[in-house]
């Protein structure tokens, strides 16, 4: 039986930067808001902790508390577990784009289970919404990263 709660994502983001500074970026979620305008706010718990609050188009806030499960700057993986409104994992790899294209390639993806009573409610029939929802947020944090590294104000 399918469980329409249940949620795989997948996004990829060609940037022009150094994997070694897109993985700084992306390491460093106190700062997402500052790029990325779906990501309201951060809250650090503890070092390795942190309590996120996300709203995109749906007039609907999320809110996770995302803990380290990996940190490989080498590898270029950024891995999470997730628990709140929303529980699984996500992570970043970032790698670089290929011998024909300079830059950063950084691949995101997280599997989760909706927790939240009212997006369950609405499990099968939300699903299509909540899956534009998020696409849109990942454009909008594509753009959004994109746009900071061209600007020129970063620094590996």
């Amino acid at each position: 039986m399918p469980r329409w709660t249940h949620y795989r994502f997948r996004s990829v983001w060609d940037l022009d930067a150094p994997p070694a500074l897109v993985y700084a970026r992306l390491e460093d979620p106190g700062h997402y808001p500052d790029w990325w305008p779906q990501i309201r706010r951060v809250e650090a718990l503890d070092e390795h902790t942190g309590a996120v609050l996300i709203r995109s188009v749906l007039p609907y806030a999320i809110h996770v508390t995302l803990t380290d499960l990996l940190r490989d700057p080498r590898r270029g993986i950024l891995e999470v577990a997730l628990r709140g409104d929303l529980e699984g994992w996500a992570r970043w790899t970032v790698r670089a784009r290929g011998a024909r294209r300079s830059g950063a390639r950084a691949v995101y993806e997280q599997e989760v289970e909706v927790k939240a009573p009212l997006l369950r409610r609405f499990g099968l029939a939300g699903r299509p919404l909540l899956r534009l929802n998020h696409a849109l947020m990942m454009r909008s944090g594509h753009h959004g990263l994109a746009a900071r590294l061209a600007a020129g104000r970063e620094a590996v």
